[in-house]
């Protein structure tokens, strides 16, 4: 009994002791507390990239994202068309600019194309297909035109829907895309055997798929190939396709159709970005675009930049997007502004740089 009660005593002094220090932290610490501002607590969550939608739409389920979904963030429609291989969420690669996205009002709409991510595939699907499927969930969100953004492989998907729905355009936007004109590529060549081996090697594994030059711009950008990557594993092995390629040869094989679609009944302004060290697809080859859209499209071209123009400049793309492509966005002595093209010019003379200034800090990815 005598040992237990020492035991006792003893848990008695321990507890008092964490007591006594409990209280006297409390009571040191409320003179810093009331030096410290006032903690907050947000009362909305923070989105954690674009959110996933369906509906059902000429017997299949159309998966789409949209970053205006909830009233508080609609704004001007944005219809994003990503690159061959890419899902609904790949416009979330965009996100590193979202403050600026939200401040210029644009609201990213992505539709997910036939076999990739949560979209099932169907081999009789094409492009006819994918702007209907397009068309669907705009009239679902009750949007009547929206601009058009399409990145790489997207841009053959954009110029159909362009030629078939031209009043649905407000405008154009194609960034290091690939036109469905002129010369097809080499893969056009081979069989879907062959395709299929070649395709199935590269997609394997994701890391390889989104890889980018180590020297690239991208690598500035937090997290960004993380995401990348994961929008690659998504692309293949969302519902159990284990790397399956038959989507992504299905895809190459509607990027050989010729001739391409008929755009002369598009009326909307039209915008051509590339990379001058774009070596996927060349600045010859995006040429095309400029020989086949009506009018006279706003062409710019940055010696800074590869296939990852998108990307590095997808400032001046929302600036464009949002009705201001008289203004360039430029870095002027640590702050970022967007200036008149002329005032702009002068200051990178001056030497200002292109872009949001965090494309001079370091790398994050």
């Amino acid at each position: 009994m005598k040992k237990a009660s020492t035991v006792a005593a003893a848990c008695t002094l321990a507890v008092a002791a964490v007591a006594g220090t409990i209280g006297f932290t409390a009571g040191a610490s409320s003179a810093e507390a009331r030096k410290r501002p006032e903690p907050v607590v947000q009362d909305e969550f923070d989105p954690l990239g674009p959110a996933m939608h369906e509906l059902r739409h000429a017997g299949r389920t159309v998966h789409y994202s949209d970053t205006g979904r909830d009233s508080r963030t609609r704004g001007e429609p944005v219809v994003f068309m990503g690159g061959t291989g890419t899902t609904a969420r790949a416009s979330g690669m965009t996100e590193f600019l979202r403050t600026t996205r939200g401040k210029l009002g644009l609201r990213m709409i992505s539709v997910e194309r036939n076999g990739f991510g949560d979209t099932e595939f169907d081999k009789k699907l094409g492009f006819d297909d994918y702007t209907s499927d397009v068309r669907a969930v705009l009239d679902e969100l009750g949007i009547r035109r929206a601009r058009v953004v399409a990145i790489s492989g997207g841009g053959p998907y954009a110029a159909h829907f362009a030629a078939d729905e031209p009043q649905r355009v407000a405008s154009l936007h194609l960034a290091a895309a690939l036109p469905p004109f002129g010369k097809k590529s080499e893969d056009c060549g081979l069989d879907d055997a062959e395709l299929r081996k070649k395709l199935g090697e590269q997609i394997r594994d994701p890391r390889k798929w989104w890889a980018f030059p180590d020297d690239s711009p991208v690598r500035r950008i937090p997290g960004f190939t993380d995401r990348a990557e994961e929008d690659g594993a998504r692309s293949y092995y969302q519902r159990g396709q284990k790397g399956d390629p038959s989507a992504q040869v299905h895809e190459q094989k509607l990027y050989c159709e010729r001739p391409g679609p008929d755009l002369s009944a598009l009326k909307a302004p039209t915008f051509v970005y590339t990379g001058l060290k774009d070596t996927t697809v060349p600045p010859s080859t995006q040429q095309r675009w400029s020989e086949e859209l009506p009018g006279k499209p706003v062409v710019r071209r940055y010696a800074d930049s590869g296939h990852d123009v998108q990307y590095r400049h997808w400032d001046q793309i929302l600036l464009d997007m949002a009705g201001y492509p008289d203004r360039t966005a430029v870095c002027v002595k640590g702050k970022s502004r967007a200036l008149p093209a002329r005032k702009a010019e002068h200051e990178l003379k001056k030497g200002a740089t292109l872009g949001s200034c965090a494309w001079n800090g370091h790398s994050g990815s």
